[in-house]
């Protein structure tokens, strides 16, 4: 039963890159079982982070540049594997990150909306059905049929968000999105997420914004130098996170 009421589980998890050249394992290495040991020039992005979110539960990531919290998303979206311990999502995933790329510059808007909700698991049927809406919500009625390529990074970012904001998975991850669009438009991507959190969605959300944050999310993770360092409502966590604020960073 606690298993069916869990989103997400992290556990004992850990990454590391390294500061220049390939970062990551290439496929041939995983092939071939090669092990990677630590080297000077590696850095743990995150090490020993343990948490689990409940499924309708709304979460909100913080800490410093750096630290960690992208890399963390990208590991619950499965961007990203862990060098160690795991990570489990049950259920599908609505990904709000980095929702301009994948979109296909020579394609019209029309090919690309098809295109991106088809990547995302819909099917052409409810593409159909929800296309109106879809460009309705992004408002660029007028350039369906013009190439991508030639719309205003404003515009990129509605349609990007219109179509993602349409995916029905039950987990909704997002990644400073809100940080871009006139102020009319962030009043329909709020309004768009309180009612997908009204339907029961699981939020996962990366922000500076301090207003965003206390309104859409209950509980907080604080990371610093990637680790865990308080997992508490999310109230409490701004209140240390902005105590810390203004303390010296640390320096690797």
């Amino acid at each position: 039963m606690a298993e069916q009421s869990t989103a997400i589980e992290v556990a004992g998890v850990g990454i590391r890159f390294r500061r220049n050249k390939r970062g990551r394992r290439t496929f041939k290495d995983l092939f071939a079982g090669r092990e990677r040991r630590a080297r000077p020039n590696e850095f743990w992005a995150l090490r020993d982070v343990d948490f689990s979110v409940a499924r309708g539960e709304s979460i909100g990531v913080v800490g410093r540049n750096g630290q960690g919290k992208s890399t963390l998303l990208k590991l619950v979206a499965g961007v990203v594997l862990p060098d160690e311990g795991s990570v489990q999502v049950r259920g599908g995933v609505a990904p709000l990150i980095e929702i301009t790329g994948g979109f296909v510059n020579d394609l019209s808007v029309r090919d690309n909306v098809y295109l991106t909700a088809g990547l995302h698991g819909m099917t052409r049927a409810q593409i159909d059905a929800r296309f109106d809406e879809i460009i309705g919500f992004a408002e660029i009625e007028d350039f369906v049929d013009t190439p991508y390529k030639h719309l205003s990074s404003g515009m990129k970012v509605r349609i990007a968000f219109s179509v993602i904001s349409q995916l029905d998975e039950p987990i909704l991850l997002v990644d400073e999105v809100l940080a871009v669009g006139d102020r009319a438009f962030k009043a329909k991507c709020y309004k768009r997420i309180d009612e997908m959190l009204a339907g029961g969605r699981t939020l996962f959300f990366v922000s500076h914004n301090e207003s965003d944050l206390r309104r859409f999310c209950t509980r907080g993770l604080y990371l610093d130098r990637g680790a865990l360092v308080l997992d508490a409502p999310i109230g409490d966590v701004l209140d240390r996170y902005n105590d810390d604020y203004n303390r010296p960073a640390p320096r690797d």
